[in-house]
């Protein structure tokens, strides 16, 4: 996470991206002068421990109250099995009280391969859980340079990854096994802003670009309305 993307430290692309969608999510709350709590959010850091950066799942009205994002820093160990075991054990607890909520999302972010035991397994049951909307969903953001055989000359028009990408990294291929697949409702959400991600994608973002990182954050802020 410390090398350059488009002349920044990969981390400081990540931390741009994320605060982009956090406004997202305050504006997307905001009626008059009041912030709803439409959104619950919780930021996790990992390397060989998890850091648990706010200190549970909060509202994203009080995230609000509270001010700005920490700095994060670069970290030397990957252990994303233990990361996805602590997401798990948050979703266990927060579940019953989001039964007429849309589903969950993780957006999991990583710039190489995992140091630790096999994260798949945990993730995949992780998919499994589910409230009346839906399964929980995971998107990955892989920050690479050199994920893809073809660069992405245009993130408008790019179709996104499917089932038949090919990959230039097998950390990419086992990204996929532990990706979504985009729901309609979001796609319908980027199509309506100009984005051509086609039926089937899967919820993997190649992070060769700070506008590609910030598509992934885009859509993981871009939750439905739900409509009764």
């Amino acid at each position: 996470m410390s090398l350059e993307m488009d002349g920044q430290r990969r981390i400081d692309v990540v931390m741009n991206a994320l605060s982009s969608a956090i406004k997202q999510m305050v504006f997307r709350s905001t009626k008059g002068s009041r912030i709803s709590s439409r959104y619950r959010l919780a930021i996790l850091t990992y390397s060989d421990q998890v850091y648990d950066i706010l200190g549970g799942i909060r509202s994203i009205d009080e995230f609000a109250q509270t001010g700005t994002l920490p700095s994060l820093s670069p970290m030397k160990f990957t252990d994303t099995a233990k990361a996805f075991e602590y997401a798990e054990k948050l979703l266990e607890a927060e579940l019953p009280h989001m039964q007429d909520c849309p589903a969950p999302l993780i957006c999991h972010m990583t710039d190489g391969a995992h140091t630790g035991a096999d994260p798949e397994p945990i993730v995949k049951r992780i998919m499994q859980m589910s409230v009346p909307d839906g399964n929980v969903l995971v998107e990955n953001i892989f920050i690479s340079d050199s994920i893809l055989n073809q660069p992405i000359e245009n993130v408008k028009t790019w179709k996104g990854v499917t089932a038949d990408t090919v990959f230039n990294h097998d950390v990419a291929n086992k990204l996929r096994n532990m990706s979504s697949v985009l729901p309609e409702s979001y796609r319908d959400m980027m199509t309506e802003s100009s984005y051509a991600l086609k039926a089937g994608a899967f919820m993997l973002l190649p992070g060769t670009s700070a506008e590609l990182v910030s598509l992934g954050f885009q859509m993981s802020a871009a939750t439905p309305v739900m409509k009764y």
